[in-house]
């Protein structure tokens, strides 16, 4: 086997270390890997990944297995991704072997978030209230917007003895500042590592650093002022109670409750002292000798402390024996202990602290819950916050609901329909229409059922056999279906065949559905459920819309507005604004005229109709007024007047007995 420079080096560093005496450290201690990209850069051939992996597991091989231990990564599981940090082993007994194999399983790929990472860290240590050690290891500077320098000063700050220790593997010099502050601001040491023998002498600096212990003959503590404490001698699981105390020391100095006897340092729930003199705890939620404790935040060292004895409470609930899936039932207690415990309803013998649907008891005696949907032995408990411990129960069985739907057997698509039902049990329930099978607790249109017995839904876009179910809020559990079948509905669309574009566009319709449906005019093929301009169609049968302004060929769309899907259509050719329209007229004139001239005006098109004339109008006047007109003759020509004013006219050949207008054509003033 060919040796490389880096492989002799480790080989060499592993010798080093296997003959020195096991490392501890004092205090809980986390190191902070960086697996970000850069980590495949090469150092001899090597990559600093497998020199950083080799190093740190000789290291870890020679570590006390008493000392806590864990291990922060960032950077390997995605690319640029400032929130890939992942606890990979939490500070506690070190296993040697499963953390040299989870360093070894780490790859590198994305960003450096060094600031968060090292939050993570401090945090996972509750580095403001114990001491806490980070070792960061890096071979690059943050890259995620966030300033470790800050941060650092931060955690020294709020911290009761949070130290950093950096190890900038390979860095460029002008990065060493970015990195060695964090060192700096919390009493650590920085170690600049270029290689594999480097990196092994920089971790073994660190180490030294981290188990040196304080002289056996510690500095004499200074004189305290004295700090008294006042407390119940006696008070009931869950319950919160008064305490005062005076002579305080420091503001993050804190008073908790613990049991009897516990170890210095213990600390469950607990206020900080502050700038106050009295407070208020919740008493643990189960019976025995505790005591209350004024405890130092530097070293959480106990300066006083008075005993409190917790005693089982008296809770009573009462419910009712026997209640419906899903119904809002009542129920009652007395004796209650703290706002916060809470009353539920679980299955008979449900582990302890199980909650499903619950109430805080607050300050109140009585209260509703909502049954489950599904029959079965079910019981109410008083629970306490504190420990979530049951104070009280009752049994109660949830027995099947009577239900009953009624619907029509056939709707039309997109159609409103009426139906009824008997029996319901929650406001909240609802009744909904959904494929036949669907899945239980599917829901698409529905309506709540609130105090009601009758209601309106709007059938789907889509024939089909379909069912409207009566279904539990709670649970969404079907009590009650119905089958119903969803047709096809028959609607007509009728409209011209040719309009100019931005005008009046007429349309009519027939067999209309829903009156939230609507008629648009879209570009011909545009996909389903396209809506340009539109109209409801409400309760009318005709209506209009306005053509596009670009010309082209469209279509008039009958759409459902459940599912938007098109029912009827015709087709729609929009014309340039000033382009000629013909009905069969065959009207002819020029296109332009000078003010006051007279035009000849000739058209092709017969009628057996008694009353036509040519009529001169605006172009924006109404289809049937006019500026001047004349009727019709034998002859299929006649002369007219053009106003003296420029600008656009139409000449317009009008059916007045049948209210049609049969042609009609632009000429321009000018």
């Amino acid at each position: 086997m060919k040796l490389t420079a880096p492989r002799l080096a480790l080989m060499a560093m592993a010798g080093t270390m296997a003959s020195a005496a096991p490392l501890k450290a004092a205090d809980d201690v986390v190191i902070v890997y960086d697996a970000s990209g850069s980590m495949w850069g090469q150092i001899d051939g090597t990559s600093k990944m497998e020199i950083a992996r080799d190093v740190l597991g000789d290291l870890v091989d020679n570590w006390d297995e008493s000392t806590n231990l864990g291990l922060v990564a960032y950077g390997h599981r995605s690319q640029g991704d400032c929130t890939d940090i992942e606890t990979l082993i939490a500070p506690g007994p070190l296993d040697k072997a499963s953390f040299i194999d989870t360093v070894g399983n780490i790859k590198p790929v994305g960003k450096t978030p060094i600031s968060a990472a090292v939050q993570r860290a401090a945090d996972l240590m509750s580095y403001r209230d114990n001491p806490a050690t980070v070792v960061l290891i890096s071979d690059g500077v943050e890259t995620c917007n966030a300033d470790p320098c800050a941060l650092s000063a931060g955690l020294a700050k709020q911290g009761v003895k949070f130290t950093a220790h950096v190890v900038g593997f390979d860095l460029k010099k002008d990065e060493n500042a970015n990195l060695s502050c964090i060192a700096e601001n919390t009493g650590g040491m920085f170690v600049s590592a270029r290689n594999a023998a480097e990196l092994n002498d920089a971790l073994t600096q660190v180490t030294e650093k981290i188990e040196e212990v304080p002289s056996t003959t510690p500095d004499p503590e200074p004189d305290l002022p004295e700090v008294t404490l006042t407390g119940p001698e006696q008070v009931t699981t869950g319950a919160v109670f008064d305490f005062s105390w005076s002579g305080s020391i420091n503001g993050r100095d804190f008073i908790t409750i613990v049991p009897t006897g516990a170890d210095e340092g213990t600390a469950n729930d607990y206020i900080r002292v502050k700038d106050a003199s009295e407070g208020r705890l919740t008493a643990p939620g189960t019976p025995g000798l505790y005591e209350l404790r004024y405890a130092l935040e530097q070293g959480r060292r106990t300066l006083a402390s008075a005993p409190v004895e917790v005693v089982e409470a008296e809770v009573t609930l009462t419910g009712p024996e026997q209640v419906t899936t899903g119904a809002i039932f009542d129920f009652s207690w007395s004796g209650s202990i703290n706002g916060r415990d809470f009353i539920t309803i679980v299955p008979a013998g449900a582990d302890e602290g199980t909650a499903n649907d619950y109430i805080r008891v607050k300050d109140a005696r009585e209260g509703r819950l909502t049954a489950p949907g599904t029959p079965g032995l079910y019981e109410l408990r008083y629970a306490l916050e504190q420990g979530r411990r049951t104070l009280a129960s009752v049994p109660v069985e949830v027995v099947e609901a009577e239900v009953t739907l009624t619907g029509p057997e056939q709707v039309t698509t997109g159609a409103i329909f009426d139906f009824s039902w008997s029996g319901s049990i929650n406001g909240r329930d609802f009744i909904t229409i959904v494929p036949a099978g669907a899945d239980e607790g599917t829901a698409n249109d529905y309506i709540r059922v609130k105090d009601a017995s009758e209601g309106r839904l709007t059938a789907p876009g889509t024939p089909g056999l379909y069912e409207l179910r009566y279904a539990l809020e709670q649970g969404r559990r079907t009590l009650a279906s119905a089958p119903v079948e969803v047709v096809e509905a028959e609607v007509g669309i009728a409209g011209p065949g040719t309009v100019r574009a931005k005008s009046d566009v007429d349309v009519s319709w027939s067999g209309s559905i829903n009156g939230r449906d609507f008629v648009t005019i879209v570009p011909m093929g545009a996909d389903e459920g396209t809506a340009n301009d539109y109209i409801r169609v409400k309760e009318a049968s005709e209506g209009r819309l306005t053509a596009p302004d670009t010309p082209g060929l469209y279509e008039l769309r009958y759409v459902l507005e459940q599912g938007r899907r098109t029912l009827a259509s015709a087709p729609l050719e929009v014309v340039g604004a000033d382009a000629p329209l013909d009905d069969g007229a065959g009207l002819s004139v020029p296109e332009t005229a000078a003010p006051g001239a007279t035009i000849k005006v000739t058209w092709t098109g017969e009628s057996d109709s008694t009353d036509q004339r040519i009529a001169l109008a605006r172009k924006d006047q109404p289809d049937f007024s006019w500026i001047s007109v004349q009727k019709v003759g034998v002859e299929k020509a006649l002369d007219l007047t053009m106003p003296d004013e420029a600008g656009l006219y139409e000449v317009r050949f009008l059916d007045v007995s049948d209210h049609e207008l049969l042609g009609r054509s632009i000429v321009e003033v000018k």
